[in-house]
Protein backbone atom coordinates (compact mmCIF):
# COMPACT_ATOMS: atom_id res chain seq x y z
CA UNK A 1 0.00 0.00 0.00
CA UNK A 2 2.91 2.04 0.71
CA UNK A 3 4.52 1.83 -2.17
CA UNK A 4 1.54 3.07 -4.10
CA UNK A 5 1.24 5.94 -2.83
CA UNK A 6 4.84 6.80 -2.45
CA UNK A 7 6.10 5.77 -5.76
CA UNK A 8 6.83 8.22 -8.60
CA UNK A 9 8.88 8.81 -11.54
CA UNK A 10 11.85 11.18 -11.74
CA UNK A 11 9.88 13.38 -13.56
CA UNK A 12 11.06 17.13 -13.65
CA UNK A 13 7.25 18.40 -15.12
CA UNK A 14 5.59 16.27 -12.15
CA UNK A 15 7.63 18.11 -9.37
CA UNK A 16 7.18 21.68 -11.13
CA UNK A 17 3.20 20.87 -10.89
CA UNK A 18 3.66 19.83 -7.71
CA UNK A 19 5.71 22.51 -6.46
CA UNK A 20 3.25 25.38 -7.86
CA UNK A 21 -0.17 23.88 -6.76
CA UNK A 22 1.82 23.35 -2.76
CA UNK A 23 3.53 26.86 -3.47
CA UNK A 24 -0.30 28.45 -3.87
CA UNK A 25 -2.26 26.25 -1.61
CA UNK A 26 0.19 26.57 1.31
CA UNK A 27 0.11 30.91 1.62
CA UNK A 28 -4.10 30.35 1.81
CA UNK A 29 -3.79 27.41 4.27
CA UNK A 30 -1.30 30.13 6.66
CA UNK A 31 -3.83 32.24 6.12
CA UNK A 32 -6.41 30.45 7.71
CA UNK A 33 -4.59 28.13 10.22
CA UNK A 34 -2.09 30.82 11.53
CA UNK A 35 -3.20 34.57 10.33
CA UNK A 36 -0.33 34.82 8.48
CA UNK A 37 -0.81 37.11 5.48
CA UNK A 38 -3.57 38.44 6.54
CA UNK A 39 -5.48 36.04 6.85
CA UNK A 40 -7.95 35.58 10.07
CA UNK A 41 -6.20 32.98 11.96
CA UNK A 42 -8.11 29.62 12.96
CA UNK A 43 -10.55 30.77 15.19
CA UNK A 44 -11.43 33.80 12.74
CA UNK A 45 -11.76 31.30 9.76
CA UNK A 46 -13.44 28.43 11.78
CA UNK A 47 -15.92 31.59 13.03
CA UNK A 48 -16.88 32.44 9.33
CA UNK A 49 -17.27 29.05 7.96
CA UNK A 50 -19.74 28.71 11.18
CA UNK A 51 -21.32 31.83 9.77
CA UNK A 52 -21.88 30.79 5.95
CA UNK A 53 -23.42 27.19 7.72
CA UNK A 54 -20.63 24.76 6.85
CA UNK A 55 -19.53 22.26 10.14
CA UNK A 56 -17.24 22.21 11.86
CA UNK A 57 -15.51 19.11 11.10
CA UNK A 58 -15.62 20.30 7.54
CA UNK A 59 -14.52 23.60 8.22
CA UNK A 60 -11.41 22.04 9.84
CA UNK A 61 -10.82 19.57 7.02
CA UNK A 62 -10.73 22.65 4.62
CA UNK A 63 -8.26 24.77 6.61
CA UNK A 64 -6.35 21.19 7.32
CA UNK A 65 -6.34 20.42 3.10
CA UNK A 66 -4.93 24.28 2.32
CA UNK A 67 -2.37 24.29 5.43
CA UNK A 68 -0.55 20.45 5.28
CA UNK A 69 -1.36 19.66 1.82
CA UNK A 70 0.42 22.78 0.38
CA UNK A 71 3.16 21.40 2.93
CA UNK A 72 2.70 17.65 2.05
CA UNK A 73 3.03 19.07 -1.84
CA UNK A 74 5.85 21.45 -1.07
CA UNK A 75 8.21 18.54 0.26
CA UNK A 76 6.75 16.25 -1.41
CA UNK A 77 6.01 13.98 0.79
CA UNK A 78 2.57 12.17 1.05
CA UNK A 79 1.58 14.22 -2.25
CA UNK A 80 -1.24 12.03 -3.67
CA UNK A 81 -2.92 12.29 -0.25
CA UNK A 82 -2.09 16.34 -0.27
CA UNK A 83 -3.21 16.44 -3.76
CA UNK A 84 -6.45 14.52 -3.21
CA UNK A 85 -7.46 16.97 -0.27
CA UNK A 86 -6.87 20.25 -2.59
CA UNK A 87 -9.16 18.33 -5.11
CA UNK A 88 -11.88 17.74 -2.71
CA UNK A 89 -11.49 21.70 -1.16
CA UNK A 90 -11.72 22.72 -4.91
CA UNK A 91 -14.45 20.92 -5.47
CA UNK A 92 -16.47 21.77 -2.77
CA UNK A 93 -15.73 25.35 -2.84
CA UNK A 94 -16.82 25.54 -6.79
CA UNK A 95 -20.29 23.74 -5.92
CA UNK A 96 -20.79 25.77 -3.35
CA UNK A 97 -19.72 29.25 -3.84
CA UNK A 98 -17.96 29.86 -7.21
CA UNK A 99 -20.43 28.16 -9.77
CA UNK A 100 -23.11 31.07 -9.14
CA UNK A 101 -20.58 33.86 -10.16
CA UNK A 102 -19.24 32.72 -13.26
CA UNK A 103 -16.14 30.94 -15.10
CA UNK A 104 -14.04 34.29 -14.85
CA UNK A 105 -12.48 35.89 -11.86
CA UNK A 106 -14.50 38.98 -12.02
CA UNK A 107 -12.02 40.78 -10.49
CA UNK A 108 -12.42 43.76 -12.74
CA UNK A 109 -15.75 43.68 -13.87
CA UNK A 110 -19.20 45.01 -11.87
CA UNK A 111 -19.97 41.57 -11.39
CA UNK A 112 -19.60 40.61 -7.35
CA UNK A 113 -17.48 37.63 -6.47
CA UNK A 114 -14.87 35.09 -8.08
CA UNK A 115 -15.64 32.72 -10.38
CA UNK A 116 -14.06 29.28 -10.74
CA UNK A 117 -11.36 29.37 -13.34
CA UNK A 118 -8.60 29.46 -10.43
CA UNK A 119 -10.30 26.12 -9.13
CA UNK A 120 -10.06 24.12 -12.53
CA UNK A 121 -6.68 24.71 -12.68
CA UNK A 122 -5.69 23.58 -9.27
CA UNK A 123 -8.14 20.69 -9.57
CA UNK A 124 -6.54 19.72 -12.93
CA UNK A 125 -2.83 19.93 -11.28
CA UNK A 126 -3.89 17.96 -8.21
CA UNK A 127 -5.30 15.35 -10.65
CA UNK A 128 -1.78 15.49 -12.38
CA UNK A 129 -0.24 14.52 -8.87
CA UNK A 130 -2.67 12.05 -7.65
CA UNK A 131 -2.18 10.03 -10.78
CA UNK A 132 1.68 10.82 -11.43
CA UNK A 133 2.87 11.06 -8.16
CA UNK A 134 5.62 13.82 -6.62
CA UNK A 135 8.05 13.15 -9.50
CA UNK A 136 11.63 14.54 -8.93
CA UNK A 137 12.90 16.58 -6.14
CA UNK A 138 10.35 14.69 -3.61
CA UNK A 139 10.70 13.07 -0.64
CA UNK A 140 8.63 10.35 -1.97
CA UNK A 141 11.33 9.87 -4.86
CA UNK A 142 14.34 9.68 -2.13
CA UNK A 143 12.75 7.28 -0.30
CA UNK A 144 11.70 5.15 -3.08
CA UNK A 145 11.72 3.91 -6.78
CA UNK A 146 8.41 2.86 -8.49
CA UNK A 147 8.08 -0.51 -8.05
CA UNK A 148 10.88 -1.14 -5.62
CA UNK A 149 11.16 -0.51 -1.38
CA UNK A 150 14.41 1.23 -0.61
CA UNK A 151 15.93 -1.76 0.31
CA UNK A 152 15.15 -2.95 -3.31
CA UNK A 153 16.55 -0.10 -4.68
CA UNK A 154 19.88 0.05 -2.59
CA UNK A 155 20.68 -3.49 -4.09
CA UNK A 156 19.79 -2.53 -7.46
CA UNK A 157 22.29 0.21 -7.20
CA UNK A 158 24.57 -2.28 -5.52
CA UNK A 159 23.95 -4.96 -8.66
CA UNK A 160 24.57 -2.39 -11.62
CA UNK A 161 28.14 -1.27 -10.19
CA UNK A 162 29.27 -4.68 -9.46
CA UNK A 163 28.22 -5.99 -12.76
CA UNK A 164 29.73 -2.68 -14.58
CA UNK A 165 32.73 -3.85 -12.30
CA UNK A 166 32.17 -6.96 -13.50
CA UNK A 167 32.32 -6.35 -17.03
CA UNK A 168 35.13 -3.79 -17.16
CA UNK A 169 37.70 -6.72 -15.57
CA UNK A 170 36.22 -9.53 -18.45
CA UNK A 171 36.81 -6.50 -21.29
CA UNK A 172 40.34 -5.71 -19.50
CA UNK A 173 41.11 -9.76 -18.99
CA UNK A 174 40.09 -9.89 -22.64
CA UNK A 175 42.27 -7.05 -23.94
CA UNK A 176 45.49 -8.29 -21.99
CA UNK A 177 45.14 -12.36 -22.66
CA UNK A 178 44.94 -11.15 -26.74
CA UNK A 179 48.46 -8.90 -26.97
Amino acid sequence: MWQKLLGTRNSIPLAIVRLVLGLVMFPHGAQKMLGWFGGNGFSGTMGFFAHQGIPAPLAFLAIAAEFFGGLGLILGFLSRIAAFGVLCNMVVAVLTVHLANGFFMNWASANKGEGFEYHLLAIAMALAVITGGAGAASAAFSMTSPGMTTTQTHRSRIARRTAVSSTRGICAGVETSSQ
